[in-house]
């Protein structure tokens, strides 16, 4: 599939949402304003690398879809992207990251000491923002996703270079690290068009799904992804001694040879051998299967919206559905 192909959906996705984008990177700029310059630098430099913002996007689209007419959703979806812009700037130093999105990371630049700060700055501005709402649900749902994604954070941790990481273990961190956040998004925009607990809880199970498939097809591409695409460097998880599910089928189904290669790799976080275990990797269908769980979550995502009234908004959400694993960046 080539690279015009797959940006089509996030282009019409955009188009969908593009005044509301719009009125959330105004809540953004506004609110990003600091007294102190090098927050203001460091968080316009983080905030302008862009990215795909899937996670305000989820907000807006659950919103729409289900009939909102209100403004919370506009600061709603900028708190989310406050709370993970910070946990990319916390992620970017405890992974001793250079690239990001295709520049240097915060931390290259501005060091990890300004880096740690300045995410701390990001959450506190997202707790502030939250209050503002004056609504407990909203503040329960956004404070127990920040908890169990620093959970999250910490089982990554104790994972790293331990090559018996099996793939419940990694799932975990998946749920907790990256998928609780689309989660929390989805519900956020249920929630504020005054759904039921079971329309919540739905668009919750959307969220969640469709953040597994995206993290899973990140853990392909960087061992098949194009550096200049994905903005990172390939190889980053093998060189952070990451075990990731690729290697983790790897570890389970490739000949002694191979695990034993693996093992070293994990424990030493070593890239050296990234052309050998890249080879296994993909003549094992490692690669294959890490895409099938993911296209399988992608698939739990599109049923969880299946009751959804018919809108664009819908079309839209099953459109990132499939987008998430079907995709080069």
């Amino acid at each position: 599939m080539s690279a015009a192909t797959q940006t089509a959906p996030q282009n019409t996705i955009a188009q969908t949402i593009a005044a509301d984008m719009d009125a959330v990177n105004t809540v953004i700029r506004q609110k990003l304003h600091s007294e102190v310059s090098l927050v203001n630098q460091i968080a316009e430099y983080i905030i302008s690398a862009g990215g795909k913002r899937i996670r305000p996007v989820l907000v807006l689209l659950v919103a729409n879809a289900y009939g909102y007419r209100g403004t919370a959703h506009h600061e709603l979806a900028a708190v989310v992207e406050f709370i993970h812009t910070a946990t990319l700037l916390h992620d970017d130093v405890v992974d001793e990251s250079s690239l990001r999105r295709g520049r240097a990371t915060a931390n290259a630049l501005f060091g990890n000491a300004a880096s740690v700060l300045v995410g701390d700055f990001l959450y506190s501005r997202s707790f502030q923002m939250m209050v503002g709402l004056n609504n407990m649900r909203v503040m329960q749902i956004l404070s127990d996703a920040t908890n169990v994604i620093a959970e999250g954070e910490v089982l990554q941790l104790l994972n790293m270079h331990d090559p018996d990481v099996n793939q419940e273990r990694y799932l975990q961190v998946i749920r907790s690290k990256t998928a609780k956040l689309f989660e929390a998004a989805a519900e956020l925009g249920a929630l504020i068009s005054g759904c039921n607990d079971d329309q919540i809880a739905a668009a919750g199970e959307y969220g969640r799904s469709l953040g597994t498939a995206f993290q899973l097809i990140d853990d392909v591409l960087d061992y098949a992804g194009d550096a200049s695409e994905i903005g990172k460097n390939v190889g980053d998880d093998l060189r952070e001694g990451k075990p990731t599910l690729p290697l983790i089928y790897l570890m389970e189904n490739g000949t002694a040879e191979q695990r034993a290669l693996v093992r070293s790799c994990i424990e030493q976080g070593d890239e050296q051998h990234f052309d050998t275990i890249l080879a296994a990797i993909t003549s094992s269908g490692a690669l294959d299967y890490t895409r099938q769980q993911a296209v399988a979550a992608a698939e739990r995502a599109a049923a969880a919206i299946a009751d959804l009234p018919d809108s664009i908004y819908k079309e839209s959400l099953q459109q990132l559905a499939h987008f998430s694993v079907h995709r080069n960046h």
